[in-house]
């Protein structure tokens, strides 16, 4: 049977468009980057323009290029809105060219040349086929839903064939045709008579429509005349088959009398089309000037009118036979007859429906411009982000919720840490393998490798070693100086006034008080040595059974097993067959537990898995590419509401991971409270409470062990840091001492030749002419007496001490004398000239009860007469005193002072401790003490034996040697306040009343 031609949409043509220039121009304005970065993109685009525009073998290759240049056309448009470029297009109908600047113009005309392309599949499928009859009802339909789309979303149309009317007539033929290939299927598949004839009045009705519809345009000259007569035809021709089918089913349900007119109606209606078939449209038919209608549309027209008429009548024949001799029916009126009824089988697809499916997506192929993002889709991509973001927080606080939950639950009842002593108990043994607790190995296992690099033992070793080394340091260097000093006053008695080296005591100063608080951190550290050495002797036991796995095995293995032979007796007491039905019980209980534990264990791991797959799913999940599709159709809060459906899955899973948790801890409550009640004090229970009670109380005693060993190593290491740096500072202060006392020691033994040579030269001026006669013998008073500046006449009277003293003779120019000045102990004063040697010195009185007292007047009233040329003193004092004199703020004041002359036969001085006690207790090590001085050779003093008072100025304004303050601060290695110095002393040839030169 021959195939009903269809009618099929003629395609516009282009010329060539550029779209490279205006694409380069926007990229370089709208978004500020290099054009030439996307050159492969325009250059991509211009390809796809052509391959569409320009046709292919096949019309299914057309359309899939025609769908991915649409599909590009869209993404651009989203990027380039504002862009500019001349489309040429001609009209479908009248061929005349028009030409628009607006991306919408070209979108419409690729729209009208999809439709073209898949009426033309259409009509060119066999219906004989069942897949080529599905697939023309498709295409009928997907052409009418794009024809549809121009009409809903592109107004003002420049051309005739993209006009409103236009669109809906060829929309219209579309289903029209759709409908006529849907009865085709029906009556190939043998449906009832009843929805055939429904379908076929749909059908017929759409073709009258388009009759009258038709007539708008007459005289336009748009559609070919050929397609007027064939919708013509078909109208009256499925008119007809409706009719018939109709006639069918009425006879079906004994309606004989309609049936009979509706084949007279059929049996018209065939006639007039297979007349005008004949006449009006096979003799006139041209393929050439038809070229959207099949080639064989005129034959084939012709023979199914034929056949249909010819149908009609022999039906109609045979049902006015039947109905004359067998039915009888009254025949209605024509006008009478009830109207078939219409059913609508074909609408249009819409084009989101097309471009929606996977296959039509694989075939536009990626953005071309996908690096290109606007601003607005990376703000509501942002936006997106934090609900994706709200929606994770909240699934992680669910679980985090839930897990804190069954760790209270399973805390509270104590399950985890009961669970092992119910079964122990229904064991009813003790084991061996595992009696050490964990803690205790982990403990072990610390101690033994801590102990295997450097045992506590070795370092306390090395500690003493280090200790008494820096102790003997320090008593060597004490000695050096005590003996320095000693010399320095021996010389000082024996040579008196001739002895003009510096005190000791004043020059010493920084190293003795650095000696002092070195000695004071040692005895503090030495203190906190016998602290730790105290903790190490009480857990040196423990310690060496950490060391010993067979020793820490066997304390733990000896406890359990007397727990074991103690409770024997009381199980033995217990009714046996009772025992193990208890035992049974609790083994029930524990096993259940159990298996609720296993099962609140895998539902935590699968809550974790979930929000594992969740947050990789949202990780991956990128919906830029839908925002910027959806720009101007669906709003953002309902595109994230649908886009967040996807993830609900998940939140179920670990809603129902929730659920199943709070029913485990529920049942598992219930079996520990009727485990606990069924255990209640048995023999069993109190075995295991007392071994728990053992067991604790040696994990206490080991962990007491281990932290004090943490101490005490810690503290030794500490204390050797300690002590090694303390030995570089007392080796540093040994060879500043040395450098001092050998110095000190060459000056000595320089002053002593001096002041020999002195003496002699004094004795020699002083004594008498020798006489004429040879003298006998001079005695030892004579000796004595002649080595007095007061000479050998007798004490003078008291008046004698208010005249003023005779100049002496100038001594030689080898022995200057010096002295200070009263106002300034850094300024020297020249001496007057002393008197000639034949003059007599003035005898001090007998009754002055300082023995040095009537030197020191000599000296002081001869002192003017000497001129001599002092070399001026150095321009900085020494940093190891920055005074000639004592200050009464040395911390060594309270040592015998040399300068004031002793009786005739002084006691011996008193002996005081330089150092302050050692404290009681010290608890750390205190840090090494700091470096006060530094190498300096010691300055020599004036020829006077006794240094001047001190100046009126406070203390403070003195001159400190090392910034050393008034009074000590806070003692860096004892860690409190050190005592103040004792009061002030009487400096060197000062009376307390405060002795003043010249009186």
């Amino acid at each position: 049977m021959a195939q009903s031609p269809t009618i099929a949409i003629p395609k516009k043509s282009t010329d060539e468009v550029d779209w490279t220039t205006p694409i380069r121009n926007l990229i370089s304005q709208s978004y500020g980057e290099s054009p030439d970065n996307y050159a492969a993109e325009c250059v991509a685009l211009q390809r796809c323009r052509q391959d569409a525009v320009r046709g292919a073998g096949s019309e299914l290759t057309a359309r899939d290029l025609l769908y991915k240049y649409f599909g590009q056309l869209e993404l651009l448009e989203l990027r380039f809105a504002e862009i500019r470029v001349t489309f040429p297009w001609r009209d479908a109908f009248t061929s005349k060219l028009t030409t628009q600047t607006s991306l919408a113009y070209e979108k419409a005309s690729i729209i009208f040349q999809i439709a073209a392309t898949h009426s033309i599949i259409a009509s060119m499928q066999n219906r004989s086929d069942p897949e080529g009859l599905k697939r023309s009802f498709y295409f009928f339909r997907t052409a009418a839903g794009m024809l549809t789309y121009i009409n809903e979303n592109f107004l003002h149309a420049p051309s005739t064939d993209l006009s409103r009317e236009v669109i809906n007539f060829l929309t219209e033929i579309m289903i029209a045709q759709a409908h006529e290939v849907f009865f085709e299927k029906c009556r190939d598949e043998k449906k009832t008579p009843a929805l055939i004839s429904k379908v076929a009045a749909q059908t017929a009705s759409l073709y009258v429509a388009l009759v009258e519809g038709v007539k708008e345009f007459q005289g336009k000259k748009i559609f070919d005349h050929n397609w007027l007569t064939v919708l013509g035809i078909k109208a009256k021709y499925i008119t007809a088959l409706s009719q018939y089918y109709r006639s069918m089913a009425d006879n079906a349900a004994g309606k004989h009398g309609d049936a009979l007119v509706r084949l007279t109606v059929a049996e018209k209606a065939a006639k007039e089309a297979h007349t005008q078939t004949t006449t009006a449209f096979a003799s006139y038919f041209v393929t050439t000037q038809s070229p959207t209608l099949p080639a064989d549309a005129g034959t084939a027209l012709v023979e199914l009118t034929k056949t249909l008429l010819a149908q009609c009548t022999e039906a109609k024949t045979e049902g006015q036979r039947d109905n004359d001799l067998i039915y009888n029916a009254v025949l209605p009126p024509e006008a009478t007859l009830p109207a078939i009824e219409k059913t609508v089988v074909a609408t249009p697809i819409p084009i989101q429906d097309i471009y929606g499916t996977p296959e039509v997506q694989k075939t536009i192929g990626p953005d071309l411009f996908t690096k290109l993002i606007p601003l607005s889709v990376h703000e509501s991509a942002s936006v997106y982000s934090e609900e994706k973001a709200k929606l994770v927080r909240g699934e992680v606080e669910k679980a985090d919720i839930a897990d804190n939950e069954c760790r209270a639950a399973l805390d509270s009842l104590g399950v985890k840490e009961g669970l092992g002593r119910y079964r122990a108990m229904v064991e009813g043994i003790i084991t061996s393998g595992d009696v050490v607790p964990r803690e205790v190995r982990t403990w072990q296992n610390e101690v033994q490798n801590a102990e295997d690099n450097e045992n506590v033992g070795e370092m306390l070793a090395k500690l003493d070693h280090l200790k008494q080394n820096v102790r003997g340091e320090l008593d060597t260097i004490a000695r050096d100086l005590e003996i320095e000093s000693r010399d320095c006053e021996a010389g000082r008695l024996k040579y008196e006034h001739h002895w003009t080296q510096q005190p000791s005591s004043g020059l010493t100063k920084d190293f003795r008080r650095d000696l002092k608080g070195h000695m004071t951190a040692l005895d503090a550290a030495s203190s906190s040595d016998n602290q730790a050495i105290s903790m190490w002797e009480l857990v040196r036991s423990d310690i060496e059974i950490l060391l010993d796995d067979a020793k820490l095995d066997d304390v733990f293995t000896r406890q359990a097993q007397q727990v074991h032979d103690r409770s024997g007796s009381l199980l033995d007491i217990e009714d046996g067959e009772g025992d193990w039905q208890e035992r049974e019980k609790i083994g029930g209980y524990v096993a259940e537990i159990e298996e609720r534990l296993g099962r609140l264990n895998k539902l935590g791991r699968e809550r974790s898995e979930t929000l594992k797959d969740l947050k990789e799913k949202i990780q991956a999940d990128d919906v830029s590419h839908l925002l910027l599709l959806s720009r101007r159709n669906a709003p953002e809060p309902s595109l994230f509401a649908t886009e967040l459906e996807k993830f609900k899955p998940y939140q179920l899973r670990v809603q129902s991971t929730v659920q199943y948790q709070q029913v485990a801890i529920e049942e598992i409550s219930q079996y520990w409270k009727s485990l606990k009640d069924l255990v209640g004090r048995g023999a069993d229970a109190r075995k295991w409470e007392e071994k728990e009670k053992r067991k604790t109380a040696s994990i206490k005693r080991f962990s007491r062990a281990r932290d004090i060993w943490m101490e005490v190593r810690e503290g030794v290491t500490k204390g050797l840091n300690f002590y090694r740096e303390l030995s570089e500072l007392t080796v540093h202060l040994r060879r500043g001492v040395k450098s001092f006392v050998s110095s000190r020691t060459s000056e000595r033994e320089s002053l002593i030749a001096k002041a020999e040579t002195e003496k002699r030269l004094t004795a020699t001026a002083s004594s008498p002419p020798p006489p004429p006669r040879p003298a006998p013998p001079p005695s030892i008073e004579s000796s004595f007496s002649s080595m007095s500046l007061r000479g050998p006449t007798s004490p003078p009277s008291n008046s004698s001490w208010n005249r003023p003293t005779p100049p002496l003779p100038p001594p030689p120019p080898a022995l200057p004398v010096h002295s200070y000045s009263s106002s300034s102990p850094s300024t020297y004063t020249s001496q007057p000239p002393r008197p000639p040697h034949n003059q007599p010195l003035s005898a001090p009185p007998p009754s002055n009860p300082n023995p040095y007292g009537d030197l020191l007047s000599a000296v002081s009233s001869v002192s003017s007469q000497f001129s001599l040329d002092p070399s001026p003193p150095p321009a900085s004092q020494s940093q190891y005193s920055s005074q000639t004199q004592y200050s009464s703020q040395t911390p060594y004041a309270s040592q015998p002072q040399y300068g004031s002359q002793p009786p005739r036969h002084p006691p011996p001085p008193q002996q005081h401790s330089p150092y302050p006690p050692p404290p009681q207790q010290q608890p750390s090590y205190p840090p090494p003490p700091p470096r006060h001085y530094q190498q300096q050779p010691p300055q020599r003093q004036s020829s006077s034996g006794f240094p001047p008072p001190p100046p009126p100025l406070p203390y403070q304004s003195q001159q400190q040697p090392y910034g050393t303050p008034t009074a000590y601060a806070t003692d860096p290695y004892m860690g409190h306040q050190t005592m103040p110095p004792p009061p002030p002393q009487p400096q060197y040839g000062q009376p307390p009343g405060g002795y003043q030169y010249g009186r």
